[in-house]
């Protein structure tokens, strides 16, 4: 799983950089809005840890920016602002989730799981779909063997 990090805090980028990579993850990071939203979409990624306030782009623009080019990938905005309308804001934007700092490195990371499993059942089932010696064909609501 890659998980992509856009946050202008070096030292809080650091830390979820080696976090994530001790829970098994490859992750790739950039420092400002701009450069994350030209990573995250020019290479795939799992998942985007998304700060709000960052310059160039703020996150709400990336996330809108994304949104726009029909990424789907999972998008967990974390960020010291939050008051309700900046976390309405948030997720008005396109974001699936929203963690206030300071957080607890623990609930991060199950929200981190809980998104990429959701994702992973979001995944559309291929048509035709094989089973045993034959196939399903869902579009046409058939089962086709031998």
């Amino acid at each position: 799983m890659r998980i992509l990090i856009v946050d202008d805090e070096a030292p809080m980028r650091v830390a979820l950089e080696q976090t994530l990579r001790s829970e098994g993850f490859k992750v790739a990071s950039a420092a400002d809005g701009e450069a994350g939203l030209e990573l995250a979409l020019a290479e795939p990624f799992d998942l985007i840890l998304l700060d709000v306030m960052m310059p160039k782009l703020d996150g709400f623009a990336v996330c809108q920016g994304l949104r726009r080019h029909g990424s789907k990938v999972p998008i967990l905005m974390l960020t010291a602002r939050g008051q309700v309308d900046d976390r309405v804001t948030g997720l008005d934007s396109g974001a699936d989730d929203y963690l206030t700092k300071p957080f607890s490195l623990r609930e991060l990371l199950a929200r981190v799981h809980a998104l990429l499993r959701r994702f992973e059942r979001s995944e559309p089932i291929t048509d035709p779909y094989p089973l045993g010696d034959g196939q399903i064909q869902f579009s046409k609501r058939r089962f086709q063997r031998g």
